[in-house]
């Protein structure tokens, strides 16, 4: 089974006193599963931002720890520093790393939230992918008018009010807690000492202005130089080349330009990859071209059993899971990868630039599909082993046989609900390798067929998975609605399925008489 390891980078509105971010990092480094990866202390903002990761049980309770501390040794009335913030933990993002979906992130930010709420007595929001409001999806709006107007405001304004905990501020403040993707925190530094420029350079630069699409930026004064703050969301989306040739050429007009820049926290080694390839002018740069990255895929080969390998052992044990729902959902990891290598091999090639963007936002689909995929692997065996344990249950008395069904029927509507959200991935799987298929690279359309093929089949073996648990289920309604959801799904993975024979016959050459 792949390791499930997700990343947390909490902020701290505290730089100015390092004993009270080492007693934050003890308290993190407390938990076994946890390995701290990055600190940035920035005392002109008077804010440290962390960055840890682990596994999901041991980072939602590192992160939990961290937030105590912080509220026991920061007081926000007493704080001062130039970036926004509301809470002595002010924001609290969880990122999808490993074997784990976003969706899985989510679930942890709103456990988290409830947990530090209840116990702590801080008010906590929600936002990003975890958002309960659509208004409060961007943090700036939570963040609006910072600690001194939000504890007024949280007082009178129920539209202030919030997820979790009291309507009221104390000395911690209130902490934004959510789940988003990779996030990159990239800082500019201007030719001049104007914070007015700077501001100027920000407000075209980011999106909410009508700026780049995955930008968010603000000007500030940091170390007596004007600095640009950003967050860029999506790196792929927006790529880190484009954003400093527009802060340059913004820059530029009121006579100044890029001193230097920094990153805040950690950066994914595609985007330096974009970044390099972009101002090389590198045609057909492929990361394993990297002597660093070709050795650590050498040396990954060379043991004898591989994670593929190992769930085949585990399929083939006499253990109940991982079963067939495990298997569809690793049949269908494996078609969104197949399509994600045709898009790579599409990608930068001249001769398919005109569907250079189509083929990138295919790709990003395909591998947030296959981490989903890979999650579902494990979801679907912790489902039935849930059903398992329920028919375990005591039943000697009346009570305990009534508690023993219930918990059956629940266990087996989950049993059947997570193969049905494994065939709607392997549907979208479906979907992206017919486009694949249609405007991919023609020398890999055989690889984006199979991808098809696998997620066709990923949704096949999904449906006796829930069929086979609908029919245990006492609600006949929701068992019937269950079917007629998957024969949906199936009707539409025909059309595809026929849709691309025709374009392999057309595109490709191919035979099926």
């Amino acid at each position: 089974m792949q390791e499930q390891i997700i990343e947390c980078v909490p902020n701290f509105s505290e730089a100015r006193r390092p004993e009270v971010i080492d007693e934050i990092k003890k308290s993190i480094l407390s938990v076994p599963e946890v390995v701290l990866l990055d600190q940035h202390l920035d005392e002109d903002h008077n804010r440290t931002v962390l960055t840890f990761a682990g596994s999901p049980r041991g980072v939602e309770q590192a992160t939990f720890l961290a937030i105590k501390k912080a509220a026991e040794l920061i007081d926000l009335n007493n704080h001062r520093g130039e970036h926004p913030r509301i809470g002595a933990t002010d924001v609290v993002p969880f990122v999808p790393i490993t074997g784990v979906s976003i969706e899985d992130c989510v679930e942890i930010a709103r456990r988290l939230g409830k947990k530090v709420a209840d116990d702590l007595c801080i008010p906590v929001y929600l936002y990003e992918a975890a958002a309960a409001r659509p208004d409060r999806k961007n943090l700036e709006n939570i963040r609006k008018g910072e600690f001194e107007i939000l504890k007024e405001e949280i007082l009178v304004d129920p539209e202030r009010a919030p997820d979790f905990g009291p309507a009221k501020l104390g000395p911690a403040g209130a902490t934004v807690i959510g789940a988003r993707p990779f996030l990159i925190a990239y800082n500019i530094y201007l030719t001049c000492n104007d914070v007015s420029i700077a501001k100027k350079v920000a407000r075209a630069v980011r999106h909410s202005a009508g700026g780049l699409r995955y930008v968010k930026a603000l000007g500030m004064l940091v170390d007596g130089r004007a600095q640009v703050s950003m967050n860029l969301t999506d790196f792929q989306g927006t790529p880190l080349a484009q954003v400093v040739e527009m802060v340059r050429r913004q820059a530029a007009r009121y006579g100044v330009g890029i001193q230097s820049s920094e990153l805040v926290g950690l950066i994914p080694q595609a985007a330096v990859n974009d970044a390099a390839c972009w101002y090389l002018q590198l045609d057909g740069f492929k990361p394993d071209q990297i002597l660093e990255n070709r050795l650590a895929s050498a040396l990954k080969e060379m043991p004898a059993g591989t994670n593929g390998a190992g769930f085949l052992e585990a399929l083939a044990s006499a253990d109940p899971t991982p079963g067939g729902g495990s298997a569809a959902a690793y049949s269908a990891a494996a078609g969104a990868a197949l399509v994600a290598m045709v898009a790579k091999l599409t990608i930068g090639r001249k001769k398919y630039i005109e569907v250079q963007s189509e083929m990138q936002a295919v790709l990003k689909q395909a591998e947030e599909l296959r981490t989903q995929l890979n999650s579902d692997v494990d979801r679907d065996a912790a489902a039935y082993t849930l059903v398992l344990d329920a028919f375990g249950m005591v039943k000697d008395t009346p009570e305990e046989r009534t508690l023993r069904e219930k918990q059956i029927q629940a266990a087996t509507l989950q049993a059947a609900q997570v193969p049905l959200e494994v065939a709607r991935r392997a549907l979208a799987v479906m979907n992206l390798a017919e486009k694949a298929v249609s405007m991919g690279n023609v020398n890999a359309i055989s690889d984006g067929a199979s991808g098809a093929a696998l997620a066709r089949a990923a949704l096949t073996s999904a449906g006796y998975n829930i069929r086979i648990n609908a029919r245990d289920l006492h609600d006949r309604e929701t068992a019937r609605s269950l079917i007629l959801n998957f024969i949906d799904l199936e009707n539409q993975a025909l059309q595809i399925e026929a849709q691309i024979q025709r374009t392999l016959e057309e595109r490709g050459g191919f035979s099926f008489e």
